[in-house]
């Protein structure tokens, strides 16, 4: 594994620790809010924070295909974000600083790590 694959890995467990720690202050201090702020909301999210292990588990693991598939669920993760997210679910939870600070924090984080791993697929390598 590379540098750039490790760093990539990291920062999507960052990322998904904190989109879970949110949802979870969601569904439980802020119940009630929306209709996507409850336990029944958070279950449903828990595919998505599935197969968010899957795909850093197997970036850890350097199995030949974890690169483009880190790469192509962090730009999914990215769109869904921007374009369903923040227009739908977000208004719907009046959201506060809180609020976003998470999920401009979490999309930052998705870039960061799309744009790693598109490093690591063009071969480019960090200078130590």
């Amino acid at each position: 594994m590379t540098v750039l694959v490790t760093h990539a890995a990291w920062i999507l467990v960052i990322a998904f620790a904190l989109s879970f720690m949110y949802e979870l202050y969601r569904a439980t201090i802020m119940a009630g809010t929306s209709r996507h702020d409850s336990p029944r909301g958070l279950a449903q999210t828990l595919v998505l924070y599935a197969v968010a292990a899957i795909v850093i588990a197997a970036l850890f693991a350097s199995l030949s295909w974890a690169v483009w598939a880190g790469l192509v669920f962090s730009v999914l993760m990215i769109l869904v974000s921007i374009f369903y997210y923040n227009p739908t679910i977000m208004l719907e939870r009046k959201p506060g600083i809180i609020d976003w600070f998470e999920d401009l924090v979490f999309t930052g984080l998705l870039f960061v790590a799309a744009t790693l791993l598109v490093y690591e697929l063009a071969g480019t390598t960090l200078l130590t």
